[in-house]
């Protein structure tokens, strides 16, 4: 029956059916299916499977934003129940995740933050049109391994070179390391302000992430 089930699951994030996963994430607690085989072997395929088409070019990026929108509903639903039973879902890392000062461009950090957190990071999203210190302050906070800067504009492309200016005023650098993406940031960019990781898009920065992580 679970297998049945696993498998609605994991075809409700490839549908981007966000009711039908809060609906199925529901049924599992109801069935006393373990809620973190439910995400591992339940939701997370989907997510695996829609990012593969999308690297692919098979699936786009409405495709994306509705699967990750689908598992934010499933997990927001197991979540409590994992953590009354004690279940840790195995976290690769903390990454601290915004946009920074002066860019309001929100979709494609938050499609990061949602891919990260199904692919076991634990993530602090700090939104958009963040400070450049807060970047800093939050990593020190939660003792992060990895801050996330995303700029969309051209002209906020400097505050992720301030970021990692930051992070090493505060001496976390290079122990947390740096990765950034946005429309305009390149590779060169990347190698230009001394950032570890670069990502065109959501799935890139999971694995991104995950090389930084050694996993």
């Amino acid at each position: 029956m679970s297998e049945e089930l696993f498998n609605a699951m994991r075809q409700s994030i490839i549908d981007g059916e966000v009711e039908q996963a809060d609906a199925l994430a529901r049924k599992a607690l109801e069935q006393n299916v373990d809620p973190l085989d439910a995400v591992n072997q339940g939701f997370v395929p989907g997510v695996n499977y829609v990012g593969e088409q999308f690297a692919a070019g098979d699936m786009f990026l409405p495709d994306l934003v509705l699967a990750g929108e689908a598992m934010k509903a499933a997990v927001a639903v197991l979540e409590p129940e994992m953590q009354k039973r004690g279940l840790a879902r195995r976290m690769l890392g903390k990454v601290v995740l915004g946009t920074v000062k002066g860019d309001i461009h929100e979709i494609g950090k938050t499609l990061v933050a949602t891919m990260l957190s199904a692919s076991g990071f634990q993530v602090f999203d700090l939104g958009v049109d963040v400070p450049i210190v807060k970047f800093a302050d939050k990593a020190r906070e939660v003792n992060a391994d990895i801050v996330g800067v995303s700029a969309l504009l051209t002209t906020t492309m400097v505050g992720q070179k301030a970021v990692i200016e930051a992070l090493e005023d505060m001496g976390l650098r290079p122990r947390v390391k740096v990765m950034i993406g946005g429309a305009p940031v390149t590779r060169s960019w990347q190698e230009e302000i001394g950032a570890e990781g670069y990502s065109e898009d959501a799935i890139g920065a999971v694995a991104v992430a995950k090389r930084l992580m050694g996993a």
